[in-house]
């Protein structure tokens, strides 16, 4: 039987022949625009404080890249929460709205982790003895889990929310929303929690300690994201969710599962998982160790912080700017030109760190840093952030327009779940291979090579000290590099094909006949 059109894809009407785009316009739509962005900007904050806790962690004593690979788990839910994704989109009260039915108690449940979090955090951290490193990844590893609970419910509710025109601006909302919950949660407690950093741009008079303790900055989010989250549920109500009705019955529990699996089971699909997985492998360096680098060479915290902060502006503006070209028929041309380009960037911020103590003294926080080196430091850093913005609206425009609206929720938790699992992984090896990577000598001793804490304490008591030989930091860039090298050549054709298939090829076979199947996608146009 020969299909004379397709239906119900973002952006598109129904034709004779084929399928036209409509052109997007925001009109009517604002409101809805201002709501995700609010929505993802809360998802941020969680994930602002799980990147302050490694910078917190690598200034106090006693930490290794080892306790760092540790707390990385933490942000291993985004990775998983395709396991419970299916739940969310299919267990809701009709009279609080699909996404709304978790939506508020899991935004209720982070404030209240914030609140919990605010009372023992000095007594984590602890000022003398090692860190309670275990207790604060499972802290933080619960409340990155509710923030990707909320992340299903906000990725659905935005399909139905916008028109379906609009619908490709929901990568805009999520990457600039989410950029700007880190800020909050990253640049904000690490300056104000700084003597040093107050001391020199904010007090007339020196004093002890910080303005805002990060004790008080949990507090603070507890008690916002009650009040907010109240707001959302008494104010905005939900549309109704036309695609939860396409098919012959409301979906359960197990539909939902079997939904995932007909999804999985796609040839395009494949490509695109085995794909996701393993791109981030040539980032995985540069990305996830890079500032723990820049700790240990000597660059303060503060202006770490501050070089960040004043880039912070061009986080937020990158995706608005470059949705206007994502948003079209091939947003992963947009990845797969930037990738080369990306990982000569990789290579610039592993010499920045080697140049690095040519201009900062180690050990001395008072010391003054050049202002060449906050020239070449900014300039690293800026085109570093374009690159990866710009590759993760594509990415995220990519699902929004493939991703079957019946299905939502659980088609893009798929596709963002694939995603985060390879940024998970690779940051885990990442830091875990520094140190296996990494070869010490013993300057008195070369038997000694100095890779447990007590050969360290051995080759200082015979007078010695261990030196690197081989810096397992530089060694592992140089193997991302090459690894990213091949995985673009196996993956630029193929994924550029897979742009160009129509939108009726993304679409679920969910146990109906082809009559059946367009009779369901001409209800929803």
């Amino acid at each position: 039987m020969k299909k004379s059109a397709k239906y119900d894809q973002p952006g598109a009407i129904e034709s004779d022949n084929n399928t036209q785009p409509l052109k997007p316009c925001l009109k009517g739509d604002w409101t809805n625009i201002s709501l995700l962005m609010l929505l993802y900007t809360l998802q941020g904050v969680p994930l602002g404080f799980s990147t302050t806790i490694p910078v917190i962690l690598q200034n106090q004593k006693n930490v290794s890249y080892q306790d760092q690979a540790i707390f990385s788990a933490a942000g291993w839910p985004f990775s998983m929460k395709l396991l419970w994704a299916p739940l969310v989109d299919s267990l809701y009260v009709t009279k609080i709205g699909r996404r709304k039915s978790w939506l508020l108690p899991v935004q209720y449940l982070l404030g209240t982790f914030f609140l919990y979090t605010a009372v023992h955090f000095d007594s984590w951290i602890g000022t003398e003895g090692k860190p309670q490193v275990a207790i604060i990844t499972f802290v933080f590893f619960c409340t990155n889990f509710l923030a990707a609970t909320q992340d299903i419910a906000v990725d659905g509710w935005a399909l139905t929310m916008l028109r379906k025109e609009n619908v490709g601006y929901a990568s805009m909302c999520n990457t600039s929303g989410q950029a700007i919950g880190m800020f909050l949660g990253y640049v904000f407690p690490i300056l104000l929690d700084s003597e040093s950093f107050c001391n020199n741009y904010l007090r007339s008079v020196p004093a002890n300690g910080g303005m805002v303790s990060m004790q008080s900055f949990f507090y603070f989010w507890g008690v916002a994201f009650m009040l907010i989250t109240s707001l959302v549920g008494l104010i905005k109500k939900e549309n109704k969710d036309r695609s939860a009705d396409c098919t012959e019955d409301k979906l359960n529990v197990f539909k939902t599962y079997s939904v995932l699996w007909d999804i999985v089971k796609m040839h395009g699909i494949r490509i695109l998982i085995f794909a996701l997985i393993t791109y981030r492998i040539a980032f995985a360096t540069v990305d996830n160790v890079t500032n723990l680098k820049l700790i240990d060479a000597g660059v303060s915290r503060d202006n770490l912080v501050i070089v960040q902060t004043a880039l912070y502006p061009v986080k937020m503006l990158i995706p608005i700017i470059v949705s206007k070209y994502t948003s079209g028929p091939k947003p992963m041309s947009t990845l797969l030109n930037i990738f080369p380009f990306r990982l000569l960037c990789g290579i610039s911020s592993g010499l920045l760190v080697y140049y690095t103590p040519l201009f900062v003294e180690k050990g001395n926080i008072d010391a003054k840093v050049p202002f060449e080196y906050f020239v070449l430091f900014g300039l690293t850093l800026f085109f570093h952030e374009l690159l990866v913005y710009c590759m993760f609206v594509a990415l995220l425009a990519f699902f929004s327009r493939i991703s079957d609206p019946r299905f939502g929720g659980t088609y893009m938790t798929l596709l963002n779940t694939v995603a985060n699992l390879g940024i998970s992984w690779t940051n885990t090896i990442s830091l875990i291979s520094i140190d296996w990577l990494t070869v010490k000598k013993c300057s008195t001793n070369s038997n000694n090579d100095c890779s447990t804490q007590v050969l360290g304490m051995e080759c200082s008591s015979i007078g010695g000290s261990c030196s690197t030989t081989i810096n397992g930091y530089y060694l592992e860039i140089i193997i991302c590099t090459i690894i990213g090298i091949i995985w673009y050549v196996c993956f630029n054709k193929p994924l550029r094909n897979l742009q160009t298939k129509s939108n009726e090829h993304w679409l679920v076979n969910f146990n109906t006949s082809v009559p059946e199947k367009n009779e369901q996608l001409r209800s929803l146009t």
